[in-house]
């Protein structure tokens, strides 16, 4: 794939930080990054004043540096600002840190020279695995530490992990760093954009997983499909809340059990089934929103100071502040918490024979087994957890470097917890998706939706009907990690709409 520092999509940022897709840079992407360099160095030649070239940084921003100082000072700033702390991040975040660094360096505002950015993609490419701690960025000047610890590497330095274990040095030819470059290098938002960026495509995972569930349990809980009816949610006028109306009305298309009971259906199912549509719309433009808002960070100049070929003009301003995805990540941890939220609702049912008018906990002699109602209970944990981990981050602000840096995203901090969420929700589901599996088991000789008939089959391929008490933390493990392929199995006859 080759970048431009312009056309990166979210699906593309998958297949290298994910698939390892190889990466090379454009030529166009060349000559802007050349043309950038050339301001640099007529600067770094003369005694100007410019922030990172021949100044410090943070409130050291005024203090003048000599010429023969310059390229130590780039060197220093990696090594004083590789302090993060925490467990590291995984391979596939930090591939899409360096991913998203190489492409904003490849729209040439940086001023670097084209070598640095072809290190970057040599990591890439030779799947160099930085050890970068998870913790230490507060999103002021973008994801300083994080990027520190991958920038290390460039010059020989850092550590990297190899074959599981951490080891000293890059693995890669070092590079001398000329001015600018250090600065070039970690100042932005790649981290919190990459971690973002995977959060959101597993929320995309997470969302049509749910609507597969939610099919389910409207067949196995014997709910009406009248509050699928097209004209109720035209009537709201809300696109995307029609289009999930439209997905679960593909999904129990040709179900013998809805049919069964359309003449002596109760007045009003409860919300958790009725609303499905409603809650699970508001995820489908959560996600599109938030989809809108990564996608340009991918492709955008969040460096500082920018570097403008066109007028050899170099402007300090911060384009590095995090404050676009810490709100989008904050609102799609909301999102997804609210979709856990009324999933274990419709786990919670499924407990109940008075609510299901199935076995109670699903499980015949019930009293000598437990069944499924311990795992309701880990559902249930889950969605508190993530209400917890709900409370946003981008409220938050704590001023650093002297009071230079005075208001700060907390961009990184709301992108980590968003994953967490999205994991929550991932195994909240899989519980969700188990128990329909077994309700619909009680549910037979009748056939179930097409969806739902194909869904049912995946489950069965890694979890059995439960005839009496085991553990189920395997089941729901396997499960959760299968979701990707659930999908894409049901996705081979009914295109859910995103």
């Amino acid at each position: 794939m080759e970048i431009d520092g312009e056309g990166l999509t979210l699906e593309q940022f998958v297949n290298v930080a994910r698939g390892y897709e190889p990466v090379k840079l454009s030529d166009g992407a060349k000559k802007r990054i050349e043309a950038s360099r050339e301001v640099i160095r007529d600067i770094a030649d003369g005694e100007k004043l410019v922030y990172g070239v021949t100044t410090g940084f943070g409130e050291f921003a005024q203090v003048k540096i000599s010429k023969d100082q310059r390229k130590k000072l780039q060197v220093n700033l990696l090594r004083s600002h590789a302090c993060g702390v925490g467990k590291p991040l995984s391979e596939e975040e930090v591939r899409g840190a360096i991913l998203l660094r190489a492409n904003t360096l490849a729209k040439g505002n940086s001023g670097v020279h084209i070598e640095l950015v072809e290190k970057l993609i040599e990591l890439l490419n030779k799947k160099i695995y930085p050890y970068v701690p998870e913790k230490g960025s507060v999103g002021a000047s973008g994801d300083l530490a994080p990027l520190a610890h991958i920038a290390l590497l460039l010059i020989g330095e850092g550590k990297r992990f190899v074959d599981g274990n951490i080891r000293e040095g890059s693995g890669i030819e070092p590079i001398a760093l000329e001015e600018k470059e250090g600065l070039a290098l970690i100042n932005g938002t790649p981290v919190m954009t990459s971690i973002g960026a995977l959060a959101l495509h597993n929320s995309i995972i997470a969302l049509k997983a749910s609507e597969i569930a939610c099919a389910m349990s409207m067949e196995a809980l014997l709910a009406s499909k009248a509050f699928l009816d097209e004209r109720i949610h035209r009537a709201r006028g809300l696109e995307r809340q029609i289009k999930s109306a439209m997905n679960l009305q593909k999904l129990i298309e040709g179900s013998e059990i809805i049919e069964s009971h359309a003449s002596c259906r109760t007045v009003q199912d409860s919300y958790s089934l009725r609303c499905a549509p409603q809650v699970l719309g508001c995820a489908h433009e959560s996600i599109a929103f938030c989809k809108r808002i990564i996608e340009n960070e991918m492709n955008a100049s969040c460096d500082n100071p920018l570097v403008f070929a066109d007028t050899k003009e170099i402007i300090s301003a911060g384009n590095f502040h995090g404050e676009p995805i810490a709100q989008a990540m904050d609102f799609l941890a909301i999102s997804m918490s609210e979709i856990g939220n009324i999933s274990e609702r419709r786990s919670f049912r499924y407990m109940d024979e008075k609510l299901s008018n199935l076995p109670a906990a699903l499980i015949e002699d019930s009293g000598l087994n437990s069944g499924f109602m311990i795992s309701q209970y880990t559902a249930a944990a889950l969605v508190s957890e993530n209400k917890i981990l709900s409370h946003p981050a981008s409220v938050d602000s704590i001023p650093t470097a002297g009071d230079q840096e005075d208001h700060v995203s907390m961009g990184t901090i709301a992108a980590r917890k968003a994953m967490a969420v999205v994991e929550n929700v991932k195994k909240i589901i899989a519980i969700e998706l188990i128990c329909a599996a077994q309700a619909l088991d009680f549910r037979k000789p009748l056939s179930f939706g097409k969806g739902s008939e194909i869904a049912y089959e995946h489950i069965r391929k890694l979890t059995g009907f439960v005839d009496e008490d085991r553990s189920l933390s395997d089941d729901i493990e396997k499960l959760s990690g299968s979701l990707e392929t659930l999908i894409s199995e049901v996705e081979k006859e009914i295109r859910l709409e995103i």
